[in-house]
């Protein structure tokens, strides 16, 4: 039997943040304490819907596990989940008419539970600076997102755009058009060591692996050569743009979420920095105040599997 007793009447709510890398989850009781936890692999919506589905019931059901709780908890709990391009052409609809293992479930974008998260629910803004980028905001019930549509056409300011300016001057520095300072040597020195080499890698790589290369111009930028200033100085004008966008739109407070938010922060305008805030919670959290916000109890008749919406 469940730690917690019998589960047939209790209520439980599960948020879930559906990334390209992972999926992680988490379930909480009626009060608000930490239950379990819970994670899978990716479930971002280019995988398809069926198997981000997968990973959405494998983080769930670990979560629910983790909890004490018996496998048919999940019919009693509402669920948040957010997931990284359920905003993409027909991404809504596949996910619509897959059945879930939920009471009820909402489905929102990954920004979207990652704002909520940031700010507790209350208005308020983000950009996040991962391998990709994205400004959101959301205000008085509107909604604002800028960019985010995916490298190399977006994503300004990101890991992978910083890595693909990084290759291209190394090719300038290889064909003399530049000064070969130590940051392009090294640049091409990881993937040449000639321009044949390079190219070859760049045709196959992808947008995670330029990332990589984003910690090296930031380093290097810090110690002062010229090339990597000229890149992170220039993605830092993007972030600058995407934040008095955002600003603009009438978000309070702006959080930098992502794995280049610390390094890059001391790049950005003083004329910005006063309207940034720390996250008060993570995506997960922002995924739960959803499920919080749209569980409702369900119509006599409605089976498990049945209640879904998109917002």
């Amino acid at each position: 039997m469940s730690k917690y007793g019998s589960s047939d009447h209790a209520q439980f709510y599960i948020g879930v943040d559906g990334g390209g890398t992972s999926c992680r989850a988490r379930i909480e009781d009626a009060e608000g304490r930490l239950l379990g936890q819970g994670a899978a692999g990716p479930a971002a919506t280019r995988i398809g819907a069926d198997r981000s589905m997968q990973a959405v019931r494998t983080a769930s059901m670990a979560a629910a596990t983790d909890a004490g709780l018996l496998p048919t908890a999940l019919a009693h709990t509402s669920a948040g989940v957010g997931l990284a391009g359920i905003d993409r052409k027909g991404a809504r609809e596949a996910f619509l008419s897959f059945p879930h293992p939920f009471r009820n479930v909402i489905y929102a974008t990954d920004a979207n539970i990652a704002c909520l998260g940031a700010h507790s629910g209350r208005d308020g803004g983000i950009v996040v600076l991962g391998t990709g980028s994205i400004g959101f905001a959301r205000v008085k019930g509107r909604e604002l997102r800028i960019g985010g549509y995916g490298f190399p056409i977006s994503d300004e300011g990101s890991g992978a755009d910083l890595g693909l300016k990084a290759v291209r001057l190394a090719l300038r520095a290889h064909d003399g058009r530049a000064r070969p300072t130590p940051f392009l040597l090294e640049v091409m020195g990881r993937l040449g060591p000639d321009a044949s080499t390079l190219v070859a890698w760049a045709e196959q790589a992808t947008a995670t692996e330029y990332a990589s290369l984003a910690p090296i111009a930031l380093s290097y930028a810090e110690a002062g050569d010229p090339f990597a200033e000229e890149i992170v100085a220039e993605g830092a004008r993007h972030v600058d743009v995407l934040i008095g966008s955002l600003v603009e739109f009438g978000a309070p407070r702006i959080s930098l979420l992502g794995g280049l938010a610390s390094r890059l922060v001391q790049w950005l305008s003083p004329d910005v920095l006063h309207f940034l805030s720390p996250p008060e919670g993570d995506a997960v959290a922002g995924a739960l105040l959803l499920a919080r916000r749209e569980g409702r109890t369900p119509t006599p008749g409605e089976a498990a599997g049945e209640g879904a919406q998109i917002c």
